[in-house]
């Protein structure tokens, strides 16, 4: 069993790709180059395999759904954001060009969210697989990914994934009650039929799936019903979690952009959904339920299904303590390489820093490479270790957790030191409940990959 479980961290059929960071390489030559880390990569890239991660997102904020708690909605109106509008087809060919053309390692991946990218039409990825093939590098492959609400696909859509080797997202939040309970249409109706009949349709012509499943207040209290419900029902072998952290004024106000004052200390009322002077939206899961919810995915994970299911938060557990990089961006040290592209070709330093303050530049008049090794973004994902407070640094699970999600970091500590992360009290009741089993796991794992 060990040995076949291991297989899904070379493999990784559902693309958990591990955050790729930027190295230095120092010398004590008279000669070497004098510059900081920084600019290092910059400097160093025209000499070094280059791989980043584009999220692009044609249709922009676009959306047949309304759901309560996205985030992404408000972008259209967002001042200073990238506003409504579909993406061109000149804007199109310049991001397949330029991605294709400033990465240099061996594989170039696309992710297609929004928003709703098949809003489009199969026309619009008609021309994206044509236009792959028009540039693509020798020896190098192109891999596609759709994060869709699965509304919208038919036959034909799912014969067309088929054919072009895409993987599919499906975004899911458990059995009925709870999916249609923060996922409905905009005018209000239940979405839970047409997402299951989208997955039955999937599986039925072979088209490779993920789930993702959003953790938030209405499903935090239900872990074994939601994973049992993906794992039986859905039959997903792929699970992705995200937890819903959002504060209140998110539509308009960008990450590291509080006034540190008001956050709330760890632990004080205002550091839960359910107050009304709460940091947090009331949809927003609350952190000790957070904990609660990973410790039961991570029992029935480990009693039943290791080996058969790949659940993003356990795998990347284990593959840190076996001396493997995360396997996710929010539990590694640095970020950075993995930039949004919006409709209009506005690249951002993340999905999550779609704000006017984290905009690095536009496709028409910068190269992709240019912007994500420029020295403001680098500076951005080392920002995540560097700026931990000293309750994070202390913390006995630190090279667990890194922080998480800056854009979650919206506490201040015990002694008053801004940010924490809201999650923090749920991770380290996930951590302190997990890291043991996952330790001797990955002590097991190691001495069967060692060759006799």
């Amino acid at each position: 069993m060990a040995q076949d479980w291991a297989l899904h961290f070379t493999m990784r059929p559902c693309r958990f790709r591990p955050p790729v960071k930027y190295h230095v390489s120092t010398s004590d030559s008279p000669n070497a180059l004098a510059f900081d880390k920084y600019s290092a990569p910059r400097v160093l890239a025209a000499r070094a395999t280059r791989r980043f991660h584009v999220m692009a997102k044609p249709a922009g904020s676009a959306c047949n759904l309304d759901c309560t708690y996205c985030f992404y909605l408000s972008k259209r109106e967002l001042p200073g954001g990238p506003g409504a509008g579909h993406m061109s087809d000149e804007v199109l060919e310049r991001f397949v060009k330029d991605y294709i053309e400033s990465v240099t390692g061996d594989e170039v991946v696309f992710s297609w969210q929004g928003g709703e990218p098949t809003l489009l039409g199969l026309g619009f990825f008609e021309k994206v697989v044509a236009l792959q093939k028009k540039h693509a590098k020798p020896g190098q492959r192109i891999e596609n990914d759709l994060q869709t609400n699965g509304t919208l696909l038919d036959e034909d859509w799912a014969r067309f994934l088929k054919e072009h080797r895409f993987l599919v997202g499906l975004s899911i939040d458990g059995p009925r009650e709870i999916h249609d309970h923060y996922r409905i249409t905009k005018h209000a109706e239940p979405t839970f039929d047409r997402v299951f009949a989208a997955a039955k349709m999937l599986r039925k012509h072979g088209v490779r799936f993920n789930t993702l499943t959003c953790v938030h207040r209405y499903n935090a209290s239900r872990p074994l019903d939601v994973y049992r419900f993906l794992r039986r029902e859905i039959g997903s072998t792929c699970i992705q979690f995200i937890p819903i952290v959002e504060p209140r004024d998110f539509e308009t106000v960008a990450p590291q952009r509080w006034d540190p004052a008001r956050l709330p200390v760890v632990g004080s009322p205002e550091a839960h959904p359910d107050h009304p002077n709460s940091i947090v939206t009331p949809w927003s899961v609350d952190p000790d339920e957070y904990g609660y919810f990973l410790s039961k995915v991570w029992d029935e994970w480990q009693a039943r299904d290791v080996g058969k299911v790949l659940v993003n938060l356990c795998e990347t557990l284990v593959a840190q303590h076996m001396g493997l990089p995360s396997q996710v961006c929010v539990h590694s040290d640095v970020c950075g390489k993995g930039v949004a592209l919006e409709h209009n070709g506005d690249v951002y330093s993340c999905d999550h820093y779609v704000y006017p303050e984290y905009r690095l530049g536009n496709i028409r008049q910068q190269s992709l490479g240019d912007m994500v090794f420029s020295p403001r973004q680098v500076k951005f994902g080392y920002a995540k270790s560097e700026t931990l407070p000293a309750y994070c640094r202390q913390c006995p699970f630190l090279s667990d957790c890194w922080g998480e999600c800056p854009k979650n970091r919206l506490l201040r500590t015990p002694d008053g030191e801004p940010g924490l992360n809201f999650l923090c009290s749920g991770l380290k009741r996930f951590f302190s409940h997990a890291v043991p089993t996952a330790r001797r796991m990955a002590v097991r794992l190691r001495a069967n990959a060692t060759p006799a």
